[in-house]
Parts: structure tokens; C-alpha cells; sequence
């Protein structure tokens, strides 16, 4: 495997999550076992910018989509550069690699009016469940924070006395976010309840936790979110990351400065956190058709 000390640099030194890992090898499997079986080729030395094209070709053929073609097309580009770096090639052969167009996707969300109906009007399960999954809302909502990170959140990172919350990100970087009191107090509520609801020999290791004490799992959430978000809007797109661009609109519709939800969110570069200023002035032409005299 010609990659396998690229995938050790990609873990010790660059600290890539596991996901990250595994899916830099699978695009790198297919690519070189697609140079294999087509070309006969096996040795990086051999590989130049025809035989990536192919590969490229092919699985635009296969009617992958161009965002998809287009991570593996980065998951090449970085590999080469590391071979550059180790000195296994002279040449980069992805410099004559142009990546298709990705058509843009907006952010899909739900609005102000509605997240104040799903958290103030639609009811939740009775007892610990309920406000347990009522918290898991409005923590993504409240706090913008990725699924992953709500999830292997503990109580040590809640800092109540300071207003914030400790995440770990990606790429194992550290943000603290702040929160405001009203979250505070749906946090201690929980905690009050998870304590009175729990068996006493029962050891918590982690903030949130099913019915049965054991940390979260993705699925769960998944389906905690997606359940009561159904009550209120009919978008397709009912997971944790909707609530997540929910609070960035919603934070720069209330006038907050775009490299603060940048730093909230926890983005590595602006140009992730500036998709959301396309809601926001879609919002604007709407309001300036309605209120305009000319309009």
C-alpha cells in the first residue's frame, strides 16, 4: 500500500480524526486499485496527470456527484504533497488537475419563529427523557456546537459559574463557547434530573446519556432531533447539523459580526462561516420588496 505512511502522518502528526483517516483511505484504495486494474501501474514515480484525469472521468461516468469527486480529488492532492515532501516524486502531477464545478448549496434551517414554537409549544416526553432531549435542541440551537462535540461533552466542561462550555473539535482543537443564563438554567434542571433519575451506583462519565446511563451514540440524536423537529417545519433535512446552521443565521440575522460566529463555530477559515450570509441577504431583499415604496 503505497499510502500507508501518508495515513500514519495524516493520525500522529497532523491529528486527523478517525473519520477523517478512514475516509483519506478509501478514496486512496479506489483511486490506486482503479490505476491497478486499468493501467497496470502500482509506483507513485509512475503515476501522472492522464491517469488521474481518468480516474476522475470514471467516476463522473458513474454519475458521482462533483462535491464527492471533488474530496477525493483533495484527498490525491494531499497525498502528492506529501509525497513531494518525502521526496518519492519530483513532479506533482495534480497541478494539471482541475476539479469539476460544485453547484452551491445553501445551508438549510429552520427559522426563528419556528424553533420558538418547537421550544416553547410542542411537548416533550414526560420526566428525564423529555428534558434531556429538550436540552440536546436547544444546546444545538443555543450553541451551535457539531454533533460529535455534544456528544462527548462531560460535566467538566460545563462551566456554569463562567457562562461557557469547553468542545473539542475538530482536528482535537479546544473553543470555549459562551452561553447565556437561560441555557444555564435548563443545564442545571437536567443535571437535577439526571441525578434523582440515575441508580446511585451508577458511575457518569459523560454530560448526556440515554436511559439507561450509558453515553449518547449519533443514531440516538439523530433520531431526537430529527422526531421533534418533524412537529414544526417540513424541510427534508432534519439532522443536528440544520440546528447548527440555524443558530449561525439566526446570530447573524440579530446583527453578530461574522468572524465572532466564525470563532463560536469553530470554523479553521471564514470562507465555511460566509455561506450563511446568503440566508441572511436573501432575508434582506424580502424585507426591502416588502417596505420599499417603489417596490
Amino acid at each position: 500500500m503505497p499510502y500507508a505512511k501518508f495515513l500514519l502522518y495524516l493520525q500522529y502528526e497532523k491529528r486527523y480524526s478517525k473519520h477523517t483517516i478512514t475516509a483519506y483511505g478509501k478514496d486512496l484504495k479506489q483511486f490506486f486499485d482503479f490505476i491497478a486494474t486499468t493501467y497496470q501501474i502500482n509506483e507513485p514515480t509512475q503515476i501522472t496527470h492522464f491517469y488521474i484525469r481518468s480516474w476522475v472521468v470514471s467516476l463522473l461516468e458513474q454519475k458521482l456527484d462533483a462535491r464527492s469527486v471533488n474530496r477525493k480529488i483533495s484527498s490525491l492532492k494531499t497525498l502528492f504533497k506529501f509525497f513531494l515532501r518525502e521526496k518519492t516524486i519530483v513532479h506533482n502531477p495534480m497541478l494539471k488537475i482541475t476539479a469539476p464545478k460544485v453547484s452551491k448549496k445553501l445551508p438549510v434551517f429552520v427559522d426563528k419563529t419556528k424553533m420558538d414554537m418547537l421550544l416553547d409549544g410542542v411537548p416533550f416526553e414526560e420526566g428525564f427523557p423529555g428534558i434531556r432531549d429538550k436540552l440536546i435542541i436547544n444546546m444545538f440551537y443555543q450553541t451551535g456546537m457539531r454533533l460529535s462535540e455534544l456528544i462527548n461533552l462531560t460535566d467538566k466542561d460545563i462551566d456554569l459559574y463562567n457562562l461557557s462550555i469547553k468542545v473539542l473539535g475538530k482536528r482535537n482543537k479546544e473553543r470555549i463557547i459562551p452561553i447565556i443564563p437561560e441555557l444555564k438554567n435548563d443545564i442545571l434542571n437536567y443535571l437535577n434530573e439526571r441525578k434523582s433519575y440515575l441508580n446511585p451506583e451508577k458511575s457518569v462519565t459523560a454530560f448526556f446519556i440515554k436511559n439507561d446511563g450509558n453515553k449518547l451514540y449519533p443514531k440516538f440524536v439523530y433520531k431526537v432531533v430529527n422526531t421533534m423537529l418533524r412537529a414544526v417545519t417540513t424541510n427534508t433535512k432534519r439532522s443536528p447539523h440544520v440546528l447548527r446552521h440555524s443558530f449561525a443565521t439566526e446570530m447573524l440575522n440579530s446583527g453578530a459580526e461574522i468572524n465572532a460566529i466564525k470563532e463560536i463555530l469553530g470554523h479553521s477559515n471564514l470562507a465555511a462561516t460566509q455561506v450563511y450570509t446568503h440566508n441572511t441577504i436573501d432575508k434582506l431583499k424580502n424585507i426591502y420588496k416588502q417596505a420599499h415604496p417603489k417596490a
